[in-house]
């Protein structure tokens, strides 16, 4: 009885409100474009991700060397975030809600899921390591506040804490674009992005993408840091990462959102490169 009711006080036809099919339906098309990129497209606009997140880690520790503070700093941090956000580039990290709803709903397949994953992930860091450089060359006066924040990732040991700031950085950054994709304003999305520049920044979460730009900059900056020691670090961290994002924030807006799930994959035929009639 109660779906009946829902149905007559709704504008829609399913046993869902109005706004959660609407940003459904956002998040599964924007997710389904990103899928359907090209090689080149996906490289090209993770190239720009990794380098305008570095424009974040520019402000970051630029705050942070005055300052000393990282609340502060994380503030400064949400600069990149916008600029992500705004510029229409992409962080692997946001990469776990978006093209998971266009791959449940049959708009693409696994293996554009791979390519979009491996690609990001990769363009980002080599977008990133340049950036870094760039950045380090310009402000040799950071290398003792970069080395120290860097020290505070690879010196980490594999515990509990680690793992669970990883899962935290990878279901924030999750969360954040969820968010996004929850309004039409520029402004909201704005204040979003701010929102989780100062909790991935400012606590210190582990982040894959963000604190390897730090880890570079630290070893372009001559710190006694290796790149086996990055890798260590980001092995961990990135599958937690992904862990957050997906069983925390993923997996729960699917299963609240199961009856559009299954509206969509009846609509849409088995090959996902299909032309798809809605």
């Amino acid at each position: 009885m109660s779906e009946v009711r829902r149905r007559e006080l709704g504008d829609n036809d399913l046993p869902v409100e109005q706004h959660l099919q609407e940003t459904f339906e956002r998040t599964m098309e924007e997710g389904a474009e990103r899928l359907h990129r090209t090689v080149r497209s996906v490289v090209i606009t993770g190239l720009f991700g990794g380098m305008e997140i570095g424009l974040g880690v520019m402000a970051y520790l630029a705050v942070l060397h005055e300052t000393d503070s990282h609340l502060l700093a994380g503030l400064a941090f949400s600069v990149g975030l916008i600029a992500v956000l705004l510029a229409h580039s992409e962080l692997f990290t946001e990469d776990f809600h978006m093209p998971l709803m266009g791959l449940v709903t049959r708009q693409a397949s696994v293996w554009q899921l791979g390519k979009l994953w491996a690609g990001t992930l990769v363009s980002n860091l080599v977008g990133g390591w340049v950036f870094m450089w760039l950045v380090m060359q310009g402000f040799p006066e950071w290398r003792d506040t970069i080395e120290e924040t860097a020290r505070h990732f690879v010196d980490a040991p594999f515990s509990l804490q680690s793992v669970c700031l990883a899962v935290l950085g990878g279901s924030t950054m999750t969360l954040m674009t969820r968010m996004q994709k929850g309004t039409e304003s520029d402004g909201v999305r704005v204040v979003a992005a701010v929102a989780g520049g100062f909790l991935l920044s400012g606590l210190q979460l582990f982040h894959s993408i963000l604190d390897s730009l730090l880890i570079f900059g630290a070893i372009q900056s001559g710190a006694d840091i290796s790149l086996l020691e990055w890798l260590s670090w980001f092995s961990y961290t990135v599958v937690f990462n992904a862990v957050g994002g997906i069983v925390l924030v993923t997996v729960l807006r699917i299963a609240r959102s199961k009856e559009l799930v299954v509206h969509f994959r009846e609509q849409t035929p088995p090959d996902a490169d299909s032309a798809h009639d809605r």
